[in-house]
C-alpha cells in the first residue's frame, strides 16, 4: 500500500514476536505470514483453527491462503484470494479465540468476495496475521490503532 508501517517477525521462547509501528498515512498495516507450505496442509479433518496470542486488545485478521480457490487462479490475483476473519483480543493477558473454518470469509486485499468460491481446508498453503485499518467485511477496524505494537503468537492448532 506504500505506506510506512514497518515490522518484523522473530522466534523467542514463548512463540512468534510481531512487533514494529503502524501507521496509518498511506496504508496502515503490518503482518506476519508463514511460508508458502509445500507440500499444502490437509486440515480435512478438523473444524478450525485455535489461535493462543497476546494481542494488546487490537483486533486482527487471521488470513488462509488455499492451493486453489478460484480454478487454479488464486495466486493471479493481485494481492490473492484469502479466507479470513476478525480475531479480537484482550488488552491484557493472553486471548484463546477458536476459528470454525466455516467462519472465514472470502476476500481480496480487504474486500469481500461475491464470487461464489468455497474454502477447502485439505489444501492450506499460507497462514497470515494482518493488523490493518481495515476489518474482514472491508469497513474500518474499530479495533485498530497507530504507534508501537507487539504481537506474541503463543501457537496455532488446529481443533
Amino acid at each position: 500500500m506504500g505506506g510506512s508501517s514497518s515490522a518484523g517477525c522473530r522466534m523467542s521462547d514463548q512463540g512468534l514476536v510481531l512487533e514494529g509501528e503502524v501507521v496509518s498515512q498511506g496504508g496502515g498495516f503490518v503482518s506476519c505470514r508463514s511460508p508458502v507450505f509445500r507440500p499444502p496442509l490437509d486440515l480435512s479433518p478438523y473444524k478450525g483453527l485455535r489461535l493462543t496470542l497476546d494481542g494488546e486488545g487490537r483486533s486482527f485478521k487471521f488470513a488462509v491462503a488455499c492451493r486453489d480457490g478460484v480454478f487454479g487462479l488464486t495466486e493471479l490475483i493481485p494481492g490473492g484470494l484469502r479466507w479470513v476473519t476478525t480475531v479480537a483480543t484482550q488488552s491484557t493477558g493472553t486471548t484463546v479465540v477458536e476459528l470454525p473454518f466455516e467462519r472465514l470469509q472470502p476476500v481480496v486485499r480487504a474486500k469481500p468476495v461475491t464470487l461464489p468460491v468455497r474454502f477447502d481446508s485439505s489444501c492450506i498453503t499460507r497462514l497470515q496475521l494482518l493488523h490493518s485499518r481495515f476489518g474482514d467485511d472491508g469497513e474500518p477496524n474499530p479495533g485498530y490503532r497507530d504507534g508501537a505494537i507487539k504481537l506474541l503468537i503463543r501457537s496455532i492448532e488446529a481443533f
